[in-house]
């Protein structure tokens, strides 16, 4: 569904055309109040709901994308996408903790040139994964995409087997990677690390699949069922283990993070301090 807009302090939402101000669509986590239908999220706001207050640390921000195939117009676009979203690039990466357990962390965002995947998207992610190896630190990644970077060619072709490749050390190494799949993740994105995750997670109604609906309709010359490619649907079909609404998703990374070790230490640590403090 499409978001839309209305007077100016104000949202209309696509599901139940309810209308609220923007501050109590933020203050709820751009989630409808009446209906729970997840509205788009900006990787500042994630970050800020996740992450420990005052923990995450960006790297690669620095990073720009060139014009590898000298596509015509395609320098216009990135500075037109990075006015708008206020952001470098359609991911944002970084360290950060998570209830004091450290994580690496990855956001993308669809208002980015539909979070396409280019040459950089797909280094930042490749390293974002890479840094969990070499600091056994587990990963989560917020993934929402259209899939490839048409202007980048083959360029962005190649960002798929680098992430795979990533996914594959983490796995080596014993870590777990766990993806969130935002409305929506489609195309190349899906068809490469967005799939990967050791639990993949879901927003509720968002739309995952590799070719949208309209094309898959049009080839197969079928009508397809009803929700299908969305995160309920394919979790039926095995391809999401869990659907989180946003508000739960802190607490989840928390269970999962300890179900995992990584907060033996830590609860260790705090059992010790209170005992101490009773004696």
């Amino acid at each position: 569904m499409s978001e839309q807009k209305t007077a100016a302090g104000t949202v209309e939402c696509p599901s139940c055309n309810s209308t609220f101000d923007k501050a109590t669509l933020s203050a709820n986590l751009s989630v409808c109040p009446s209906c729970k239908y997840h509205f788009r999220m900006e990787p500042a706001d994630r970050i800020a709901y996740l992450a420990d207050e005052g923990t995450f640390v960006e790297f690669c921000r620095g990073m720009r994308s060139l014009n590898p195939i000298d596509m015509d117009g395609y320098e216009d676009k990135l500075t037109e996408a990075e006015r708008k979203s206020n952001i470098s690039e359609a991911v944002v990466t970084g360290t950060c903790e998570i209830k004091g357990m450290p994580v690496v962390l990855g956001v993308m965002s669809f208002s980015f040139m539909g979070g396409s995947m280019g040459s950089v998207v797909g280094e930042k992610i490749t390293r974002a994964i890479m840094m969990g190896v070499e600091k056994r630190r587990p990963v989560i990644i917020y993934a929402t995409s259209g899939g490839a970077r048409m202007q980048e060619g083959i360029f962005s072709l190649m960002q798929m087997a680098k992430t795979a490749s990533a996914a594959a050390e983490l796995d080596r190494a014993g870590l777990p990677l766990f993806l969130v799949l935002c409305d929506p993740t489609t195309g190349g994105v899906t068809a490469s690390f967005a799939m990967l995750g050791d639990i993949n997670i879901a927003e509720p109604g968002a739309l995952i699949g590799f070719a949208g609906p309209r094309v898959i309709e049009g080839t197969i010359k079928q009508k397809l069922p009803e929700g299908f490619q969305r995160a309920e649907f394919q979790q039926d079909k095995g391809f999401v283990d869990y659907i989180a609404p946003r508000s739960e998703q802190r607490s989840l990374f928390i269970k999962l993070l300890k179900a995992h070790g990584f907060g033996v230490g830590l609860d260790q640590s705090a059992s010790h301090a209170t005992a101490q403090g009773g004696k």
